[in-house]
């Protein structure tokens, strides 16, 4: 029987909270009286962490464990979980015991309210200051730049649509901007606060380092969000920009020239024009090259440019095949 949710967790060297992380997440589940299934992503760990995943996979028939052949990351690990997941209904999390599984009946509930995906919000933090700082930033900087506004983009505690995950295609450090690059889709989003804990075992993977590296890929999403499927309106209105500053510094110099008598030769001013005219040129030929390549891509790969909420009702009986002549 096909689950109704699936819980996707990725987990790297988690070896001390796999057993308590199965055992909550399961009084969690059995409260809500659906089928469920537990997708465990070991993310290359070296600890152990497979050995006790592969432990409990054999214990629990609902327990789900893939294993990667290295650390590839939680984005990584996160689109794994995608790929395999059956429920009607995703749920991410992390694995070392801060996100609460208590929380999950409450997030899939709001979440059959009518929204697509329900997001956590660690309200209260128990995290030193070192990361709710920069994180803090981040937030405000990413529903700035997105538009999608959320409290807490870090939190791995959601509830997602099953066609809405299947849509989602990630890499670099993206997993924390789901409710971003699924805008594009259409989708309806709700937040809704989360317990939040200390982490009792393990060590964080979190460092200063990876905040730099998520605002890299913020850059990334705002750019496909923006000017995905037509990259020629931000070079080539880029572009048009250099050639009109440059079209008006010339018309300039051509007045005071030919309207004042004065010499322009000497003047800085003259290299101004051709530099700014060539790089417009350059910009508006990029944006030309980026579009040719946006269409070879999204008709190569058959990736459409749309999202279809609902079909329009058909005639047909089911089963039928329309034949067309040729």
């Amino acid at each position: 029987m096909r689950p109704e949710i699936s819980v996707v967790v990725p987990l790297y060297n988690e070896v001390d909270n796999v057993a308590d992380l199965h055992r909550e997440l399961t009084l969690a589940l059995e409260s809500m009286g659906r089928p469920y299934e537990i997708l465990l992503v070991d993310d290359g760990s070296s600890d152990g962490t497979p050995e006790r995943l592969v432990e409990l996979e054999s214990r629990d028939r609902r327990v789900r464990v893939l294993r990667l052949r290295r650390n590839f990351g939680q984005t990584a690990a996160f689109s794994a979980g995608f790929d395999h997941a059956r429920g009607r209904i995703v749920v991410t999390s992390d694995g070392d015991l801060q996100n609460d599984p208590a929380d999950i009946p409450a997030l899939v509930a709001r979440l059959e309210q009518g929204y697509d995906m329900v997001c956590g919000w660690r309200r209260e933090r128990h995290d030193p200051l070192s990361r709710r700082l920069p994180s803090w930033f981040a937030n405000r900087i990413i529903s700035w730049s997105t538009g999608v506004r959320l409290h807490d983009y870090g939190c791995s505690l959601k509830a997602i649509r099953y066609e809405v995950v299947k849509g989602l295609r990630l890499y670099g450090e993206m997993h924390r901007f789901i409710p971003a690059v699924a805008s594009w889709m259409g989708v309806t989003l709700a937040e809704m606060p989360v317990s939040h804990r200390p982490r009792r075992r393990g060590r964080s993977k979190y460092g200063l380092g990876r905040t730099f590296r998520v605002l890299l890929d913020l850059f990334t999403v705002k750019f496909l969000l923006a000017y995905g499927t037509r990259p020629s309106h931000l070079f080539g209105l880029t572009g048009l920009a250099f050639g009109a500053v440059a079209a008006a510094i010339a018309a300039y110099l051509l007045y005071v020239k030919f309207g004042q008598g004065e010499a322009i030769g000497g003047r800085p001013l003259l290299l101004v024009p051709p530099f700014f005219f060539i790089t417009g040129v350059l910009l508006v030929m990029a944006g030309l090259l980026a579009e040719l390549l946006v269409r070879i891509y999204h008709e190569s790969q058959g990736k459409p440019t749309y999202v279809v909420k609902e079909h329009p009702r058909t005639d047909e009986p089911p089963g039928d095949k329309i034949v067309r002549a040729r």
